[in-house]
């Protein structure tokens, strides 16, 4: 029993060789085998009528020396990318902690304000309870 295997043997010598199969089977064998070779025929053109610029671009991926360069290059962009982004928290940081700085002082420019104010207060409650008391008299 032969088998068809594409590019070894044609499909007149596997039909000669197996005369002593039925017509309709040779038939139905011959569509199945003209259906298969159409099926690779068209995988086969699809690869071969890719962009060739695609297709350079995806053999230069696998080219040893060009991927080291492509991920040299990545490795550049993201150390970049992380400096930048380093020293805008360190930025950010810096503006933080001028912030806390800044309102450590107005908190302690409220608390001596709110103390005087207290002290006034108290001032004015003994002046004023002197006044009740000379009235009084």
């Amino acid at each position: 029993m032969l088998y068809f295997i594409p590019g070894y043997l044609s499909v007149k010598q596997v039909t000669m060789t197996s005369s002593t199969q039925k017509p309709e089977e040779v038939r139905s064998k011959r569509r199945k085998e003209l259906e298969a070779d159409d099926t690779e025929g068209l995988q086969l053109s699809s690869t071969d009528t890719a962009d060739p610029v695609l297709s350079d671009g995806l053999q230069s991926l696998y080219k040893p020396e060009s991927l080291e360069q492509l991920l040299n290059e990545m490795n550049k962009e993201i150390k970049s990318l992380l400096a930048k982004y380093a020293h805008i928290l360190s930025e950010r940081a810096a503006m933080d902690a001028s912030y806390v700085h800044e309102l450590d002082g107005i908190l302690k420019e409220a608390r001596t304000l709110e103390n005087h104010l207290k002290q006034k207060k108290e001032s004015l409650k003994q002046r004023f309870a002197m006044i009740a008391n000379t009235l009084q008299s």
